[in-house]
């Protein structure tokens, strides 16, 4: 239970989390308006939020076998069932790429804890990287997937 309410933290950290810090040498970035973190597929809600491994706590990066690093970014999505509020399973496949179009590999791992069910995955990213997430989302029981886009931009130095 104290992972689950880890893990739905780090979600809303990843909010905040992907705007880490200019080095001295560079200009600091203009604030953006934080985008949504959630999109209603009819019967479901997708959460998303991709941060820096980095901020994870240790112990959390350790019970999930994933590596904290600046350099290191994770994508985390969870599907909920408007209905029960309860968490859905569901097939998630997620294709990245860059602003040059570059296309970015992310193997998505399922993880059950409890009542929680969240599908994560880890990928290399560059100082000022800006990454275009496109995530379809098709709930167990479901005939048709939904599709879901973001933009992050990560700071590692």
């Amino acid at each position: 239970m104290k992972n689950k309410k880890i893990l739905i933290a780090l979600s809303l950290l990843g909010l905040v989390s992907a705007c880490g810090g200019p080095t001295e040498s560079s200009a600091v970035p203009e604030a953006q308006p934080a985008g949504a973190s959630n999109v209603d597929i009819g019967d479901h809600v997708v959460h998303y939020s991709a941060q820096l491994t980095d901020q994870l706590p240790r112990k959390s990066a350790l019970a999930y076998d994933i590596v904290r690093s600046k350099k290191i970014a994770m994508l985390s999505v969870s599907v909920l069932d408007k209905t029960t509020k309860t968490a859905a399973a569901a097939t998630v496949t997620v294709k990245i790429v860059n602003l040059t179009g570059q296309l970015k590999s992310v193997t998505m791992r399922e993880i059950k804890e409890q009542d929680a069910i969240y599908y994560i995955g880890e990928l290399p990213v560059a100082n000022r990287e800006t990454l275009i997430f496109d995530i379809s989302v098709m709930p167990d029981g479901s005939d048709e997937s939904s599709d879901v886009r973001f933009k992050r931009q990560f700071f590692t130095d």
